[in-house]
């Protein structure tokens, strides 16, 4: 009973008191156990060694296929945002020049509401393109975490917060990637063990991470923006971006132990490919990407309609005529604007009378 309590509640920090990132961990530590031991469960049931590295690997993506696909839906509604987010930088801009060098309460505020209003009327938020990775550090503290207690709770012969069984746990311990290099292990502890192999494998995933990270962002820049979005702030910085951001990950290497940077590598994988298909099926419009999608279905014989819709091209040279014709009744149906006329000419022209004799004899009429 005491075992059963001891995997199933949050444990105390080492010096015997309460553990408030522990606590705060513990259901994600729990759900990321259980996945992993569902996934080493399937593969040794297939006939996998379970105590080979490459059984735990394949376990640990299982689970980046599991969190990345349970996350499409946000994946997704942040290319959606960062798209807006892109669109809008002109108006933003026209707001930040309007209010620019005033720095008084009104004028914040009143900045302040006009920038919530577009944000509104485009259905988008700075925060809502950082949602999925938001959501996604929890789950990679948990995993960390996880991993990072497999030496600890090997050498105390206990398990983790969950399926994580003090057996599942040392077999974990035991399992070596090629036979070389332990998935607890770090880059520092390769480097203090003079272990050349686990070096080598750390520092290759490593460069494959920061290559993918650049990649992916690049994805972005290169192919789905607008010529609009290209002269904005927040284009100069996603470019800085692009190569300050994929060097954190060498820090990553270094401290991160194997099973994390296989995850953190697998994921990065993950969201290159969904990039490339998300830019390939919904590009933001004006971009290169939607060029070369429009191209793609011109060679098909369809188009996109007005609402966004596949059509044949038959039905969209039909939408597009007609859409014209109602511009045309449009602009023909709006008043006439009046020239401007000052006071000067005014009274000069009613000295002179109207021009139209009826209307002169209209007006005589009316006098007598």
């Amino acid at each position: 009973m005491d075992l059963f309590l001891a995997s199933t509640t949050p444990a105390a920090d080492a010096s015997g008191g309460f553990d408030l990132f522990g606590f705060i961990l513990w259901p994600l530590k729990w759900a990321v156990e259980a996945v992993l031991v569902a996934w080493h469960w399937l593969l040794t049931a297939i006939g996998m060694p379970p105590a080979e590295g490459l059984t735990w690997v394949l376990s640990i993506v299982g689970l980046v296929v599991v969190v990345r696909a349970a996350l499409i839906p946000l994946f997704v509604r942040q290319i959606k945002s960062q798209r807006k987010m892109m669109e809008i930088a002109p108006e933003l801009r026209k707001i930040q020049e309007k209010y620019k060098g005033k720095r008084d309460q009104l004028s914040r505020e009143a900045m302040s509401r006009e920038t919530m209003a577009l944000y509104k009327k485009h259905g988008t938020t700075p925060v809502s393109s950082c949602l999925p990775l938001l959501v996604q550090m929890p789950i990679f503290f948990a995993l960390f975490s996880v991993l990072n207690d497999v030496s600890k709770h090997a050498a105390a012969g206990i398990g983790g917060v969950g399926l994580l069984n003090a057996e599942l746990t040392q077999e974990f311990y035991d399992a070596k990637l090629f036979g070389v290099a332990s998935l607890h292990e770090t880059l520092i502890d390769a480097v203090n063990s003079q272990n050349t192999a686990a070096i080598v494998i750390l520092v290759t995933l490593v460069v494959l991470m920061i290559a993918s990270q650049f990649f992916t962002q690049l994805q972005i820049i290169s192919k789905n923006l607008s010529p609009e979005a290209k002269t904005g702030q927040a284009y100069q910085m996603q470019k800085i971006m692009l190569y300050v951001l994929p060097f954190a990950f060498v820090f990553s290497g270094v401290f991160f132990p194997l099973g994390v940077v296989i995850y953190w590598f697998v994921s990065n994988l993950w969201t290159m490919g969904q990039q490339f298909l998300v830019i390939r099926e919904m590009p933001t419009p004006g971009s290169d990407a939607a060029k070369a999608r429009e191209e793609r279905l011109a060679r098909k014989g369809k188009a996109l309609d007005a609402q966004g819709k596949i059509v044949p091209m038959e039905k969209y040279v039909a939408e597009q005529q007609r859409l014209l014709e109602e511009a045309e009744k449009a602009k023909a149906a709006q008043p006439k604007r009046q020239q401007p006329m000052s006071k000067q000419r005014a009274k000069k022209q009613a000295q002179k009378g109207p021009k139209n004799p009826a209307d002169a004899g209209d007006a005589s009429g009316a006098s007598s």
